[in-house]
């Protein structure tokens, strides 16, 4: 694996996340960008484990939330924090789904539902590595026929690159040789206001969301298969508002998710175009995020259930003190027929591209 020299600002460092795991080397890996603002990755499960982006005062400050060590990843209490997910995030109902006339069966490790890939999913396996640039990092990984119960032997490669715009582009592409499905995404935890001890609420952050629709689910964290519309409901960000206005209304479907853990249906004009998804403001640094993407959904989720866990450099991360924007296809789309498809076929390619940019007001 190819490691370019850079004195970095995180104040992570490289020989923490370097280790043998299964024969396989993880390492961290720095890009960094012109106005002098930095990313750190590791291998390890596509963790992003750093965003080093300015204030309205030009203070950087690290905005999202990572372990900070390769031990820290393999003994996480969250163990999706800022990684990768697959080969299909969300959850899947029952752990099982049919394609062909068959039934494949997961591996039930939420209840009796697959979550995120299942018991070892993207987010625990050690990806090749190229790091082509200052600007650029190639991962890749093959997941053998039959991993988690998914059909196909499937080859993913997702390019990270970090613009002089500021701009972490996700983009993902995947090949099988079996007919099969994924919905791959990255379960970035994103706190604008900067990690520390404790991190801040998200609860003042100003949510836009470019979504007239969103999937409500039953109490078991799935969708019931309705797609509603977010018209006089708490789930109306097409106007900014703050994430905290509504979160405690005692609306049913907040209940069920604690706070916000719901797929938004992304406003589209065609399939599959890049487009503006999400733009969250955090008042006191005046730093901003905006999300595009060619996805048709996003999980909003407001970490509901973190703990206090500790994270790089000290920080802690209590509950609500960082946003999810995942995007993704629908939750349990293999188990929805109406729902965008997850089909991948022999043959063809999957790609979806995803951009986080990062400013100050």
């Amino acid at each position: 694996m190819e490691q370019l020299e850079y004195q970095t600002i995180s104040g992570l460092k490289r020989e923490d996340f370097v280790s043998t795991i299964k024969g396989k080397q993880t390492d961290l890996y720095f890009l960094h960008n012109n106005q002098g603002n930095e990313v750190a990755i590791t291998n390890y499960g596509g963790g992003i484990v750093a965003i080093m982006v300015p204030d309205r005062d030009g203070k950087r400050a690290n905005v999202i939330q990572g372990y900070g060590s390769i031990q820290g990843y393999l003994d996480a209490p969250e163990p999706y924090l800022s990684t990768l997910v697959g080969r299909c995030c969300n959850r899947i109902r029952n752990s099982q789904f049919q394609l062909d006339g068959k039934t494949y069966y997961l591996f039930a490790n939420r209840g009796t539902d697959s979550l995120h890939g299942g018991k070892v999913g993207f987010n625990a396996k050690v990806w090749e590595a190229r790091q082509l640039s200052h600007e650029s990092l190639v991962l890749t990984y093959i997941s053998a026929y039959g991993q988690e119960g998914y059909p196909g032997e499937l080859k993913v490669t997702v390019v990270y690159s970090f613009t002089d715009e500021n701009e972490l582009i996700i983009d993902y592409h995947a090949t099988t040789n079996r007919r099969t499905v994924l919905n791959l995404t990255s379960h970035g935890y994103f706190s604008l206001s900067g990690i520390a001890n404790p991190t801040p609420t998200v609860d003042n952050v100003v949510c836009q969301i470019n979504a007239d629709y969103y999937l409500p689910m039953d109490p078991t964290s799935l969708p019931t298969g309705e797609i509603r519309s977010v018209g006089d409901t708490p789930f109306d960000f097409r106007t900014p508002k703050a994430i905290g206005r509504d979160i405690e209304c005692g609306h049913e479907q907040l209940v069920i998710g604690k706070g916000y853990d719901h797929c938004f249906v992304l406003n589209k004009r065609e399939e599959d175009e890049l487009s503006f998804a999400a733009k969250i403001t955090e008042p006191v640094s005046g730093r901003t995020m905006e999300v595009y993407t060619t996805q048709p959904g996003m999980q909003l989720y407001t970490d509901n259930w973190a703990d206090g866990y500790t994270g790089q450099n000290g920080a802690t991360f209590p509950a609500r003190s960082a946003i999810c924007f995942e995007t993704q296809h629908f939750p349990d789309s293999p188990n929805h027929p109406y729902f965008p498809s997850t089909r991948l076929e022999v043959g063809k390619i999957f790609t979806s591209k995803t951009i986080y940019k990062f400013g100050v007001e």
